[in-house]
C-alpha cells in the first residue's frame, strides 16, 4: 500500500547531494505502492556527536515523488555538498488511508516541533484512536489525521517516562509496538539515537539489502530473543574476531563466547525497503524480515531481535538471500510506460513460468514445490483457490480444467468474503492462496485461517520471501518477473498457466485423459507465439480504442472458460479508464443484464469455438436484435460469428482452457490505450496501489 525506504551509510562518507538521490530513486522504485505524496528524514548537521543541535530535517509534498524531488532541490538552504561518514535517512511514499493526501499528512511523521523521532509507516493501526486519546489527555498535540502519528508521539512518550536512563533504541521501539494493533512495516530513526535505524514489521512486508566492503562470510544472521547477553551491548573493536555472521558484529560477552561475529567489518551500508526493487541497483544480498522480527542497525551493525518465542519460531537465524532479479527488469527499456512493457513480454514471462517444470517430449509436468505434498493433495475432499481481484480471475479461469482434470469439487473464493462468512475449512481440505506481491492481506488472513484449522496451505505468488511464500507449507513461484504496472496483467497469465501446469500434473497418471492431456501440453507449447501473434494486434487495438475512449460504459460477455476473461477485461478497464464496465456471464444476460443493451452501449462478446460455441451465438442473437453492433472477439475466419460485428478481433484457436490467455491480451491492450487517450497515468491510476497490505 505504502512504499518505505531507509539508507544507513557507515563510515562510508556520503554527500547529501548522493543520499537524497539514493532515498529518491529508492521512492521511485517503490511508486507503485503508493503515489499521493512522499517524503524523506535526513539528518541535519554532519557531526553525529551533535545531533541534538542539529535536528533532522524532513521535505514532504503532496503529489508522485517527482513533485518531491523538486520540492528538494528548490529549497535553498539545503547544503547539499555536506558530507557524512555515518548517516541515516528514512523515506516514504504513501496510499492514503487515514487522511487526505497533503503534505502534513504525508511520511514521515514526526514526534513534536524538534523531530525527536521520525517514523515512516505501511499499514494500518486499528487502535490509534485509543493510542491518540490517551496521548492527548498528556499533552501531546496532533497535527495531521493520520494513525501513523501517533507512534512518533508514543515513542517519544515512552522514551520521556523510561525508567533505564540507558534504554536502547531497539528496546524503546520493542515498547511500543507492543501497544500497537494492525498490521504496519515501521522504520524509526531519532536525535537521541544517531546513525542509528530500528525497522520491524507485522502483517506489512520489509526487507533488508546488506552492501559490505568486504565479502560476507556467513548466509545467516541469529535472532536475538530478551535474555541473550549478545542483545544490547554495542560492539567494540577490541573484542572482535573475525569468523561471521554476515552483516552482524556484536560485543563479545563475559558469559558467552560460542557465538559468531563479523569482526573488523565497518565500512557498510544497509537499505530497508517495501520490496526488493527498490535496492537491487545497489546490492543482490537481502534478508526478508518476518512477522515480529525487530532489526536494528547500531554503531554499523545489524541485530534482529523478538519480543517473545513462541512455539512456531523454530528458526535460529534469518537467512541471506542473493536476488537473481537484474536491474533491467525494473526499467522502462524503450516503452513508455511499465504496463505497455509487461503487456509485450508475456511471450517470455510465461515461457519462464514453465521453464524447468512442463517436459513437451514426454508430456510431463513437474512442479518442484509441491512433489512432496502429491499424495496428500491427491487425497483430499476438495480443493479451495483463495485469492483477491485479479488473481481470483486466474483461478476462476482455470476452475472448469481443474475440475475436469482432478474430479475433486473446486471451490474458487474471494479472500474477503471467505473470511467474513467464517467458512468452514477441514483437515482433508487442500487451500490455494494466489497473490502477485504474496502479501495481500486478505489472502494472508484467510491462510492463517485455513492453517489453524489443519487444511494444507499452498501459495501461488510470484514475489520470492513473500509471506504467502513463507507461511504456506509448499508453492509454486510463477516466475513472471517483476511487475511494477499497478494493474496486473503478465503476472495474471503466469498465475493461469501455473494453474493449468497443476491441473495437469494431477491428472498425468490416469490413461483415459491422455488425448486431451497431450493436446494442452502441446498448446502450451505453442503459446509464446501465439501470444505474439496476439501482439501484432497492437494497432487495431488502439484503433478499437479511439472509437470507445468517449464512452461513459462498456459491457463484456463471455461463457464457459471466458467468463473470467471477461471479468478481468471489466477490471482493467476500470481500473485504467475509471469507466464502468462489467464483466457479463452470457447465460445470465436475459436475467437482467439485457435491460442494459441498446444501439448506444458499447458490448465486447467473446466467442469461441468450444463447447459454449452455440449458446454465445445465442447471447450475440440478443443483443443484436436491441439494435447493439457488438464487438467480437472470436478465432480466426468465424463468418458466423462475425457478421453482426461492429468490429472484430480474430485471434488464432487452441485448447479451449487456454483459449482465456490469448483472449486476455486484447482487452488488456484495449485499456491501456484507452487510458493513454484519455490522459490517465496508465501505471498508477488513482486511489489504488499494487501491493494491498490492509483489509
Amino acid at each position: 500500500m505504502c512504499g518505505i525506504f531507509a539508507y544507513i551509510n557507515y563510515l562510508v562518507p556520503q554527500q547529501r547531494k548522493a543520499i537524497l538521490e539514493t532515498l529518491i530513486n529508492g521512492l521511485k522504485r517503490l511508486e507503485y505502492r503508493g503515489y499521493d505524496s512522499a517524503g524523506v528524514a535526513i539528518d541535519g548537521g554532519n557531526d553525529i556527536n551533535d545531533a541534538k543541535q542539529s535536528p533532522p530535517q524532513i521535505i514532504k509534498k503532496r503529489g508522485k515523488v517527482r513533485a518531491l524531488e523538486e520540492e528538494i532541490y528548490s529549497k535553498d538552504d539545503l547544503n547539499l555538498d555536506l558530507e557524512y561518514d555515518i548517516h541515516c535517512g528514512i523515506a516514504h511514499t504513501r496510499w492514503a488511508t487515514h487522511g487526505v493526501p497533503s503534505a502534513i499528512n504525508s511520511h514521515p511523521q514526526r514526534s513534536d516541533a524538534n523531530n525527536q523521532f521520525i517514523v515512516v509507516h505501511n499499514g494500518i493501526i486499528t487502535n490509534y484512536k485509543d493510542i491518540k486519546t490517551f496521548l492527548e489527555s498528556k499533552g501531546h498535540e496532533f497535527e495531521s489525521d493520520t494513525d501513523t502519528e501517533v507512534i512518533a508521539k508514543l515513542i517519544l512518550y515512552l522514551y520521556n517516562t523510561r525508567d533505564d536512563a540507558k534504554m536502547s533504541f531497539r528496546e524503546l521501539v520493542e515498547n511500543v509496538i507492543q501497544q500497537l494493533e494492525g498490521a504496519f512495516a515501521l522504520a524509526f530513526k531519532s536525535i537521541h539515537y544517531p546513525g542509528e535505524c530500528v525497522a520491524t514489521r507485522r502483517g506489512s512486508p520489509l526487507l533488508i539489502g546488506i552492501k559490505a566492503k568486504n565479502r560476507l562470510t556467513s548466509n545467516h544472521v541469529p535472532i536475538l530473543y530478551p535474555g541473550d547477553p549478545r542483545a544490547d551491548p554495542p560492539p567494540e573493536k577490541n573484542n572482535t574476531t573475525n569468523s561471521g555472521t554476515e552483516g552482524v558484529t556484536f560485543k563479545r560477552s563475559q558469559s558467552t563466547t560460542d557465538f559468531e561475529v563479523l569482526g573488523e567489518q565497518k565500512e557498510v551500508e544497509y537499505f530497508f525497503a517495501s520490496d526488493a526493487s527498490a535496492v537491487i541497483e545497489h546490492t543482490n544480498k537481502v534478508i526478508y524480515l518476518e512477522d515480529g522480527d525487530v532489526a536494528a542497525v547500531r554503531e554499523g551493525c545489524l541485530s534482529i531481535h523478538r519480543i517473545t518465542r513462541k512455539k512456531e519460531d523454530t528458526a535460529v537465524s534469518r537467512e541471506v538471500h542473493t536476488l537473481m532479479m537484474e536491474i533491467q527488469q525494473i526499467m522502462k527499456g524503450s516503452y513508455s510506460y511499465f504496463m505497455q512493457k509487461e503487456i509485450f513480454e508475456q511471450p517470455d514471462s510465461v515461457v519462464n513460468t514453465m521453464r524447468g517444470r512442463v517436459n513437451f517430449e514426454d508430456n510431463l509436468v513437474t512442479l518442484g514445490g509441491l512433489t512432496e505434498h502429491m499424495s496428500e493433495i491427491r487425497r483430499s475432499r476438495r480443493l479451495l483457490f483463495i485469492a483477491c481481484g485479479t488473481s481470483y480471475h486466474s483461478a476462476l479461469a482455470t476452475r472448469q480444467l481443474m475440475e475436469e482434470l482432478t474430479e475433486l469439487p473446486v471451490v474458487v473464493e474471494l479472500a474477503s468474503d471467505f473470511l467474513d462468512r467464517s467458512t468452514p475449512v477441514f483437515r482433508d481440505d487442500v487451500c490455494f492462496f494466489i497473490s502477485q506481491s504474496g502479501e495481500t492481506a486478505d489472502t494472508l488472513n484467510a491462510m492463517r485461517y485455513c492453517k489453524k484449522r489443519g487444511a494444507l496451505t499452498v501459495g501461488i505468488t510470484n514475489t520470492v520471501g513473500s509471506s504467502i511464500s513463507r507461511e504456506t507449507a509448499c508453492g509454486v513461484h510463477i516466475n513472471a518477473g517483476p511487475e511494477i504496472g499497478v494493474a496486473s496483467t503478465k503476472a495474471y497469465t503466469s498465475q493461469f498457466i501455473s494453474l493449468v501446469m497443476f491441473a495437469l500434473m494431477m491428472d498425468q497418471d490416469r490413461i483415459s485423459t491422455t488425448p486431451r492431456r497431450q493436446a494442452i501440453m502441446q498448446d502450451l507449447k505453442r503459446l509464446p507465439e501465439l501470444i505474439k501473434e496476439v501482439l501484432s494486434l497492437d494497432g487495431q487495438i488502439k484503433k478499437l480504442a479511439e472509437e470507445l475512449w468517449e464512452e461513459k460504459s462498456i459491457l463484456l460477455m463471455g461463457r464457459g472458460f471466458n467468463y473470467a476473461t471477461c471479468l478481468e477485461g471489466a477490471l482493467k478497464i476500470k481500473e485504467l479508464d475509471y469507466l464502468h464496465s462489467e464483466g457479463i456471464l452470457a447465460g445470465e444476460l436475459k436475467h437482467g443484464p439485457l435491460a442494459l443493451v441498446d444501439e448506444d452501449m458499447p458490448v465486447i462478446l467473446i466467442i469461441m469455438k468450444d463447447s459454449t460455441y452455440v449458446k454465445c451465438q445465442n447471447a450475440l442473437h440478443e443483443v443484436v436484435a436491441r439494435k447493439c453492433r457488438p464487438i467480437i472477439i472470436c478465432e480466426k475466419g468465424d463468418l458466423d460469428a462475425q457478421k453482426d460485428a461492429s468490429s472484430i478481433v480474430e485471434l488464432p484457436g487452441m485448447s479451449d482452457c487456454l483459449q482465456g490467455i490469448l483472449c486476455v491480451i486484447p482487452l488488456q491492450l484495449l485499456a491501456f490505450h484507452i487510458a493513454v487517450l484519455r490522459g490517465f497515468d496508465v501505471d498508477c491510476p488513482r486511489n489504488l496501489a499494487k501491493s494491498v497490505t490492509v483489509e
